[in-house]
């Protein structure tokens, strides 16, 4: 008899709430995989993982759970706890499926995932922290500049007016924006080309076919950005006019990206599925902007795309992030 599977899920803050639309997507993916198990036979059962372990712990070994899909991507709503969801089931030694939890603290922390990058010789954009007074000077950095919380995740905190021309502007603009999001980084801002690279694999790793953010529709006095608008909001321009598409690349540039993604996969000791976002500046360097650990599974979100462009439908993805952690069972 298969073992039941464990939906585990952060509860969504309620609606209205600044943030909520992001937060409410992660019930998007239980819904779609939820769909996809039970179409594959395979039995299931909602978790929501929340501060009272005792609770989750009694729900998991009364449902007689014997995996997990790890959805989790806050504890009650607060990012720096993105980790410990699986930290808990590794130390309840069930097997479940996306990275560990060292992987999902080292690249949730973007200041942290930085100082990786820049010691195992990767480039990224030069930055700087802010966490009441800034690390260093930071007119030291080339404007114009972007503001990213330190460990938010899903473009929470950054838009338009997150991008700073002028030293001036950034001191004027740090108290108030560490006031709303806490500590953050100051990095440059690149410009050009941004692309995603999602990968699949532990042992042998396969990159899917490389989107590309096509901003050729963005009105001229806007940055070229994902910003959060552009994700959660069908009502801006941003959102109407950020694009996904697939372009054909030079071999040389689809070895150069998918190298660069491999890379930082296994630096951030990635597993099972993950996603690589970069830009590539008008000279060609490649700039890694995000590790992403765990990226999001609902349909229509980037990771299911480039699956489904390399051939592969949802229910295929499933089965085998199912086959990962199946593996871990025996």
């Amino acid at each position: 008899m298969e073992h039941i599977i464990g939906l585990l899920h952060n509860e969504p803050i309620p609606s209205g709430q600044p943030n909520w639309e992001s937060s409410a997507d992660v019930m998007a993916q239980v819904e779609a995989i939820e769909r996809a198990l039970a179409d594959l036979g395979r039995p299931s059962r909602r978790i929501a993982f929340t501060r009272d372990l005792e609770r989750f712990v009694k729900m998991v070994r009364k449902s007689q759970i014997g995996a997990a899909v790890n959805l989790c991507e806050t504890v009650d709503d607060d990012p720096q706890f993105a980790g410990h969801p699986a930290a808990v089931l590794e130390l309840l030694g069930l097997p479940f499926s996306g990275s560990p939890s060292a992987a999902i603290i080292s690249s949730t922390d973007k200041h942290l995932a930085k100082l990786l990058l820049k010691g195992a010789g990767i480039q990224t954009p030069s930055s700087l922290l802010y966490d009441g007074a800034f690390e260093s000077n930071p007119e030291t950095l080339h404007f114009p500049v972007i503001l990213k919380p330190q460990l938010q995740d899903a473009s929470i905190g950054i838009d338009q007016e997150s991008v700073i021309v002028s030293a001036a502007q950034l001191y004027a603009r740090s108290e108030d924006f560490y006031r709303t999001f806490g500590p953050f980084l100051v990095e440059e801002f690149i410009g050009g080309r941004e692309f995603n690279v999602s990968v699949i694999g532990n042992s042998r790793l396969q990159v899917m076919p490389i989107a590309e953010i096509d901003f050729s529709g963005f009105p001229k006095e806007l940055f070229n950005i994902v910003g959060y608008r552009a994700k959660w909001d069908s009502d801006s321009v941003e959102y109407r006019e950020t694009r996904r598409i697939f372009p054909a690349l030079s071999d040389l540039m689809q070895e150069q990206l998918a190298a660069v993604a491999r890379r930082c996969y296994r630096l951030f000791g990635l597993r099972d599925y993950g996603r690589i976002d970069v830009r590539v500046d008008g000279e060609g360097r490649v700039y890694v902007l995000e590790v992403n650990a765990n990226p999001c599974l609902s349909p229509d979100a980037g990771f299911a795309a480039a699956v489904r462009q390399a051939g592969i439908d949802y229910h295929g993805m499933v089965e085998q992030l199912l086959e990962f952690v199946d593996n871990r069972c025996v």
